[in-house]
């Protein structure tokens, strides 16, 4: 790579990059984990592929391919202006290059709005297939805006109620986010605001039957939604699985953001517990080429799998009607 290039030769590329968002709203689920296995998964396919750690204050990227903390991060980018594609290092795995994020004292909320812009920007014009991002917990509005700047919009948590709860509140204030915007550039704050307060006679309970309506009463409101919430899909990633019962939970979070918040969701699928990654986490070793024995292995080549392809988990039929669990 040429680290002088200039801004204009970082936009000459024909190659059409795909951004992925790891997220989730809490911390210790295993978004890392599954961000590294994933960017690996696609890298060993040919797919030249780039990881971008935004857990600023936390990162730790870099641990699972064994690298020491480069010397150059996310924080050379915000406080000396450096280029993205300066801050790139290689994991030691074919296609697979890494940008790590801050383990300092800068954070998401120490991001303006300029700064904030000019990282998407940088991020949108770097030559790679496919780019990882693994965002740090918490719904800060820069967490959720560079969650919202994805083509795949992932989210990662584990069969706990406290982190399956801070997961649905993390969808939730996506969503949110998401139609806040809306409602801004098309001017339909007024309309929404008074529809909210009306509630009770129009018989809405929830954002969905408040989406509902608008579009019911309003063609131009519903041709809105439908081209500006197209590509809006969350996948879904269940980690730390110990039993039959647990796969289940990612089908039930699915139905439960379609039928309270009608999105569109997709259960993408799951990773068992095994000790053998907290092993190769400890270690320091890329799990994905030590641990090929594993079924946690075949569990995320499927899930990454699913996520390129836009299809979903099928939760075996025995389990849905109970007669595993």
């Amino acid at each position: 790579r040429n680290s002088t290039s200039t801004w204009s030769s970082m936009e000459d590329t024909s190659r059409h990059t795909e951004i992925w968002a790891v997220g989730g709203g809490k911390g210790g689920t295993g978004k890392s984990f599954i961000t590294s296995s994933m960017g690996t998964c696609l890298a060993l396919k040919g797919k030249k592929t780039l990881l971008l750690d935004a857990d600023l204050g936390g990162a730790n990227l870099h641990n699972f391919f064994g690298l020491i903390s480069p010397k150059r991060s996310l924080t050379d980018f915000f406080e000396k202006r450096a280029l993205l594609q300066e801050l790139i290092v290689h994991t030691g795995i074919a296609n697979l290059e890494l940008i790590t994020g801050s383990t300092g004292s800068l954070d998401s909320e120490s991001i303006n709005y300029a700064q904030k812009q000019r990282l998407f920007r940088h991020i949108r014009a770097l030559d790679a297939d496919t780019i990882l991002i693994d965002l740090g917990g918490g719904t800060h509005i820069n967490t959720l805006d560079t969650f919202l700047l994805a083509d795949k919009m992932v989210v990662v948590t584990v069969p706990e109620i406290t982190a399956i709860e801070n997961m649905y509140q993390f969808v939730k204030s996506v969503y949110y986010r998401k139609l806040k915007s809306i409602f801004k550039a098309y001017e339909l704050n007024t309309v929404v605001q008074d529809t909210w307060k009306d509630r009770t006679v129009h018989n809405i309970r929830n954002l969905k039957d408040l989406i509902g309506y608008l579009k019911q009463g309003s063609e131009q409101i519903r041709d809105i939604f439908i081209r500006e919430m197209s590509g809006f899909v969350v996948h879904i990633i269940l980690n730390e699985v110990r039993s039959p019962k647990d796969i289940l939970i990612g089908e039930n979070l699915k139905r439960a953001c379609v039928n309270f918040l009608g999105l569109q969701v997709v259960y993408s699928g799951y990773a068992s517990y095994d000790e053998a990654v907290h092993k190769s986490i400890n270690n320091k070793e890329a799990f994905m080429l030590f641990n090929r024995l594993s079924p946690v292995v075949k569990e995320i080549r499927q899930l990454t799998e699913h996520i390129e392809t836009e299809t979903g988990f099928s939760v075996p039929e025995d389990l849905l009607d109970g007669r595993i669990l």
